[in-house]
């Protein structure tokens, strides 16, 4: 018996692939906020540094100065803490840098999602003596 070339080219049909991705489970974990004054930017990472998951107010849809108000914090801080519940966090600290006015929006927005925050630190930094001084005009 010989086969068909309609046989024999045949093809199964794939079976659906199997997500290689599995959940973290992180009990504690680093929210690190960078919020400037045109956005805001949320990154959630373990305690040794390596990112579970961000955010930023730009990633949700709000452009332009839209961007850097509270409520675009807001909503971006929600979502990055969410997946990160997903993860299994539960204690975090809390690293905020930046002027922006997504400072304390942010800071109410984890609080408002059940974590646990054990730390609050700003590390925005600070010019000691500033920019070194144009030369001198000569006329």
């Amino acid at each position: 018996m010989t086969e068909t070339k309609t046989q024999s080219s045949e093809k199964k049909p794939a079976a659906a692939k199997a997500s290689n991705k599995k959940k973290k489970n992180i009990v504690n974990g680093v929210i690190h906020v960078f919020a400037s004054f045109n956005n805001t930017i949320i990154s959630i990472s373990d305690s040794n540094g390596n990112i579970i998951c961000w955010s930023s107010a730009g990633k949700h849809g709000f452009k332009g100065s839209r961007k850097a108000t509270p409520y675009a914090a807001q909503v971006a801080t929600g979502h990055a803490v969410n997946f990160a519940k997903e993860c299994g966090l539960q204690n975090a600290t809390v690293e905020i840098k930046g002027p922006g006015v997504g400072r304390e929006a942010s800071l109410r927005a984890i609080q408002a999602a059940g974590l646990n925050v054990t730390l609050i630190k700003d590390i925005t930094y600070h010019p000691h003596n500033g920019c070194r001084p144009a030369k001198r005009r000569r006329v």
